[in-house]
């Protein structure tokens, strides 16, 4: 379709902008095309006020199908001319759920080799995540990536191209981007959208992440513009839209009440119902939730005219002498389908029969009934699919009183459900509105399902794997002992932080201690040894108390795992208990071992499982460990898992089981593998690491000379007798009490990142262990110290200078202190001796 044709089918007399903009004093600048393309309505919604509402987007603005298909098509083959045949023919498209996922689709069609993937907010039994991601204005804010080809995002290192209906802060996109490229880094993306309406400083902010990345970052859009927000406007426009609510209900109510007594006249009978068989090809996807390859576009290109014949003919005569308007509706992440069925009707019916397309969304708008207003009428009914936030209501915007002549309602075959064919439901609201309902069911796409193991792997235990006793702990690991795993910390941090690696990917030179710091520490250790064993007797006693009688514990490696043994030899020698104790992996971004947690439930009951780390600093772990459980069971793994962490000491307030609150020395962080075992951080490479294996570790015997790991343990059980009545005081006290997570230290987090500067949370490391890991792992740039923070900061203070880094007094910190990696580390950021270099 023409440029000129497509324009002309969006041309309004008066702006459907023009309402809220009078109101709020919202403006739309921009080419001249833009209030064309674009309306404004309000959200419901208390992170935005304004709903940039497309007139191509075929969302909440019934529209032909061509003129819907033809915006995304065009925009593909200026990417396929951006990049040349070659590259686009090994490119991925990815669209965003639910508004972007016929568009994506479309402009993966204008591309015309490359495969397509619509991230989606449906959890699917059986399909592992590949990713996933948070858009923070949105309605509902997670979503999963479920390929059913788990290699899809590793083709050659090619453009991955994402798509997107609108590009307004480009904060959705950069977290996709970093999100993936630190899983899978590749030299190009391409980003498209139908409007790119950012501010000067996200545009900015744009040019700046391509350089931090190391790649080439396009945008292709159709318009350009900026929408300017008066001060308080999303306070206004909630104010606003309370006021339209509540005038609408008041104007319903003096309708009731001034009705006649007389009998009211019959309403008219819906109209019935009728369902086509589509005779949808087998094989092929209902979309991009799995992935939708060129071989599944071509079968599906082939079967387009023989289901729009079907449409037409349980459409009847009328449509046929090219009479009425129809509409054909698809169904929140259900967009693609239902658009190319809508294509294939209009060639189908020919030019004289108005066909119109659109779908139901999740989103809440208000409607207000104005020409100058996008959002003109609305239905609300449940919703119909079961989905995994619960039930709730669902939209269909500018359809009721609308004057079609017959709906289409397309859905997939999850959806249809006995809450779709209910009297409150969509089909009986559709009836109401139209003379002809039809519904038309595309088959949901099922992959097919990873095989199990016949035979999961065993646990490693010492003295062939670690200087534990073999009771102390099963490490759910791989011994990758013999391989080269570590590298220079300055590479590392450079490589981390480029996007170019993982952090989980190589280990991290084992740091020596000098006679002074291991003097140190055996100082450390013997000043806290009974304050360490009150904390561990008092999380213990908690555990037993609300998880027995015989809970399994289950460490995260390696930090966790000395305090899992010093759990286990409480419950012994308080209660002569034998419990279980396991070491398992979890990686920040990449989630927890999934076949480690499936061997822990195919031998132990998922609801005893306790896990056990350290300390808490922000939160990231807690936060990781409760999502990956999660992702675990959406994918089929056994259900049951809790995800509440027990820990040694909360200084950040992040968890409800805990020793302490306090943020003091835990000694054990002030070392590596020779307290922990003589075992590595966990490792989880791709070249190393398979679907059914665990996750990998290294056991350093050679360092056994250095091992204090059994001192460690039993200079703190050697405490337990004396600390026993303060534990059993502590440990009721604590049951009785509010033990709800605060979440301070995110919050202190948060601010420090933006007061210095940082611009990521990652790279602020609060309390005392994390500091010290900063210390000896990462590249420091600096050390915020607590005012008055005495004894436990004596190791920090020897590290931090040996490594050249600042120590600055501060104020009003939650933790004893903060270690701060280097917000934009390059080799040239440290000396030759790995010291920061001053004014880096």
């Amino acid at each position: 379709m023409s440029e000129r044709a497509t324009r002309e089918e969006i041309v309004d007399v008066v702006w459907s902008g023009e309402w809220v903009a009078e109101r709020l004093g919202v403006a739309l600048e921009g080419d001249g095309e833009l209030q064309e393309l674009l309306g404004l309505a309000l959200r419901r919604n208390p992170k935005r006020a304004h709903l940039l509402v497309s007139n191509v987007l075929g969302k909440h603005v019934p529209q032909r199908p061509s003129v819907v298909y033809g915006a995304g098509y065009g925009l593909g083959e200026r990417v396929r001319a951006l990049l040349g045949a070659d590259e686009a023919r090994r490119a991925v498209v990815l669209g965003y759920a639910e508004t972007a996922t016929g568009l994506g689709h479309a402009v993966a069609d204008g591309l015309r080799d490359a495969p397509y993937l619509h991230s989606t907010r449906r959890p699917v039994a059986g399909v592992k995540q590949a990713g996933g991601f948070e858009e923070a204005h949105s309605h509902a804010t997670s979503h999963l990536l479920l390929p059913e080809d788990p290699g899809l995002f590793e083709r050659d290192a090619s453009a991955l191209v994402l798509v997107d209906d609108e590009f307004s802060t480009g904060n959705t996109v950069l977290n996709t981007i970093r999100a993936l490229h630190e899983l899978h880094p590749r030299e190009r993306y391409v980003i498209v959208a139908l409007v790119d309406m950012r501010s000067p400083a996200d545009r900015d902010r744009l040019t700046d992440f391509a350089a931090e990345i190391g790649a080439r970052v396009d945008l292709v859009t159709r318009a350009a513009g900026t929408v300017s927000l008066p001060d308080g406007v999303l306070e206004r426009g909630q104010a606003l839209v309370a006021a339209q609510e509540a005038k609408a209900a008041e104007e319903a109510g003096e309708a009731s009440a001034s009705a006649p007594p007389s009998e009211p006249a019959p309403a008219p009978a819906p109209a019935p119902v009728t369902r086509v068989d589509l005779a949808w090809p087998a094989g092929v996807p209902d979309g991009g939730r799995h992935g939708f390859t060129p071989a599944h576009r071509a079968a599906l290109e082939a079967a387009l005219p023989g289901m729009a014949e079907r449409i037409a003919d349980a459409l009847g005569g009328g449509a046929r002498r090219g009479r009425g308007r129809v509409l054909v509706l698809g169904f929140e992440e259900l967009m693609y389908a239902p658009l190319r069925l809508g294509t294939a009707l209009e060639e189908t019916l020919g030019t004289d029969t108005e066909v119109r397309y659109s779908t139901t969304t999740r989103s809440p708008v208000l409607a207000v009934d104005d020409p100058g207003y996008a959002i003109r009428t609305r239905l609300v009914f449940p919703a119909h699919d079961d989905p995994a936030d619960g039930p709730g209501d669902r939209y269909a915007y500018n359809v009721a009183n609308a004057g079609f002549d017959a709906v289409v309602a397309v859905v997939d075959s999850t959806a249809d459900t006995p809450e779709l064919h209910a009297p409150e439901g969509l089909l009986a609201q559709l009836a109401v509105h139209a003379d002809q309902v039809l519904l038309a069911v595309v088959p949901s796409y099922t992959p097919t399902p990873v095989s199990e193991p016949a035979v999961l792997p065993e646990p490693l235990r010492g003295p062939e794997f670690s200087s534990y006793a073999p009771e102390d702990v099963g490490w759910l690991l791989q011994d990758l002992s013999d391989t080269e795993l570590e590298a220079p910390t300055e590479e590392r941090e450079e490589a981390i932080q480029s996007g170019g690696a993982h952090y989980a990917e190589s280990l991290p030179v084992e740091y020596q201690p000098s006679a002074a710091y291991q003097a140190l520490f055996t100082a450390a250790l013997e000043t806290s040894a009974a304050r360490i064993a009150r904390a561990v007797g008092t999380v213990t006693e908690t555990v037993l108390a609300e998880r027995g009688p015989r809970p399994v514990l289950v460490s995260l490696a390696r930090a966790g795992t000395p305090v899992g043994v010093l759990m286990r030899r409480w419950a012994q020698h308080r209660h002569g208990l034998d419990l279980p104790h396991y070491a398992i992996s979890i990686v920040r971004g990449r989630g927890i071992d999934a076949t480690a947690l499936r061997w822990l439930a195919a031998h132990h009951d998922p609801a005893d499982v306790v896990f056990v780390d350290g300390w808490t600093g922000k939160g990231a772990i807690t936060r990781e460990l409760a999502a990956a459980i999660e992702e675990f069971e959406a994918s089929g793994g056994p259900a049951g898992f809790d995800p509440e962490i027990a820990v040694l000491a909360d200084p950040g307030g992040c968890v409800r089981t805990y020793g302490t609150r306090e943020d003091f020395l835990i000694p054990s962080a002030c070392l590596n593998s020779t307290v922990s075992g003589l075992i590595s951080r966990t490792v989880l490479r791709a070249d190393l690491v398979g679907p059914n294996d665990f996750h990998g570790g290294k056991f350093y015997r050679e360092l056994a000379s250095s091992d204090v790991s059994g001192h460690f343990l039993d200079t703190i059980a050697a405490r337990f007798d004396e600390v026993a009545g303060q534990v059993e005081d502590e440990a009721k006290e604590l049951l009785a009490a509010d033990r709800a997570p605060t979440w301070e230290g995110w919050a202190a987090v948060e601010r420090i990142s933006e007061e210095y500067g940082i611009h990521d949370v990652n790279l602020v490391k609060p309390g005392v262990g994390e500091t010290t890991r900063v210390l000896l792992r990462r590249v420091p740039w600096k050390i915020l110290a607590k005012r008055g923070a005495g004894a436990d900061l004596t190791h920090i203070r020897l590290l931090a200078e040996q490594r050249g880094v600042p120590v600055e007094e501060v104020d009003d910190l939650p933790y004893s202190c903060v270690g701060l990696i280097h917000p934009r580390y390059t080799r040239g950021a440290t000396g030759a001796d790995g010291k920061a270099v001053k004014g880096a």
